[in-house]
């Protein structure tokens, strides 16, 4: 298999169009995926999207082979690869431990898949050593596993995965296990490499944040289903039913009498008289100003947003304290269903 040249400055032709058609799965009685219908363009980071259990993960392995269908199909540049081994489907995957052999260098980790398939040791190690140099990791080759840093694992991780040129490389959770800090570099280097490489990522996680950041689409399920997709600030600034105006976060969801809305929280002010009853419960300093939590009559939980200039024009606020929300009717989005 030729290499693929990394030159930014080169033209690369986008790979990686997957689409899934009418799969489910079923784990026994249990439905994990319904029916789900999902196109990715070539060369799309896409972000799986939702809490635990609701069929994200599933979805993942099914188009790496990992998991079998138990009905519809799996397409991955117009080849039905549903029924294919995982080393056949044009796929890579970069599990959450990373799955580092130990006793082995970066250069020999990166390297092993080739190895298996039969590559010549001088032109394997050359392609490991290209994937390594991409990933920033070339003057560490010689290093075991033990004496990097999670971050500098990931990254070799990372080279091991994209060593056998696949169309699309798929990332379970890749950023779980790293500290705040190396977790925003690492996700701003991922976006850098899916752009530089042209491919296809598919990248499961719980973090909206996370997806926000890194999707050019957003797919945020439910319960084995889709439950909207978008872009990052198509499903932000627009979601469609409450569910996905909580998970998504950022958002309050207010029920009017012409029916339940979201507002978003930065766009949420308390009102100078009458406005939407609320009860405070706290206030946390966020270092850039207050966030209060509230809750209205039903039980919802509410937030209000204050930078520091607003807080202390009225810096007595006390738990238990009845307030009054207002914001520009023009922010409100409609909502369908829970």
């Amino acid at each position: 298999m030729e290499a693929r040249t990394l030159d930014s400055s080169a033209a690369i032709e986008a790979r990686g169009a997957i689409e899934y058609v009418s799969v489910t799965k079923r784990f026994g009685a249990t439905t994990a995926v319904a029916a789900l219908n999902l196109r990715i363009p070539a060369g799309t980071y896409c972000c799986l999207l939702g809490p635990s259990g609701c069929g994200k993960t599933t979805t993942l392995r099914m188009l790496a082979g990992h998991e079998l269908a138990t009905e519809g199909d799996i397409l991955l540049d117009n080849a039905n690869v549903t029924l294919l081994p995982p080393a056949a489907r044009g796929t890579a995957m970069m599990f959450q431990s990373y799955a580092l052999f130990p006793h082995l260098s970066c250069l020999d980790n990166v390297a092993f898949s080739l190895r298996m398939k039969g590559v010549a040791k001088a032109e394997r190690h050359a392609r490991a050593l290209e994937m390594l140099d991409l990933v920033e990791m070339a003057p560490l080759a010689a290093r075991l596993p033990a004496q990097l840093s999670g971050g500098q694992q990931q990254r070799v991780a990372l080279a091991r995965a994209l060593v056998t040129n696949p169309a699309a490389l798929l990332l379970d959770e890749p950023l779980s296990a790293l500290d705040p800090f190396l977790r925003g570099r690492v996700r701003a280097e991922l976006k850098r490499f899916q752009r530089r490489l042209g491919i296809t990522f598919v990248h499961v996680t719980h973090s909206q944040d996370e997806a926000l950041a890194l999707a050019d689409l957003v797919v945020l399920m439910r319960d084995g289903l889709i439950e909207q997709q978008g872009t990052a600030r198509e499903l932000f600034d627009g979601p469609r039913t409450a569910f996905a105006a909580r998970f998504l976060g950022g958002h309050n969801v207010v029920t009017l009498p012409q029916g339940q809305v979201a507002v978003r929280t930065d766009r949420t002010r308390l009102a100078d008289g009458p406005g939407y009853a609320a009860t405070l419960r706290s206030v946390e300093y966020t270092g850039t100003g207050y966030a209060l939590s509230l809750a209205d009559a039903a039980g919802e939980e509410l937030a209000v947003l204050l930078d520091e200039a607003a807080y202390a024009a009225r810096p007595v606020f006390s738990p238990g304290e009845s307030l009054a929300l207002t914001w520009d009717p023009a922010d409100e989005r409609p909502l369908q269903g829970g």
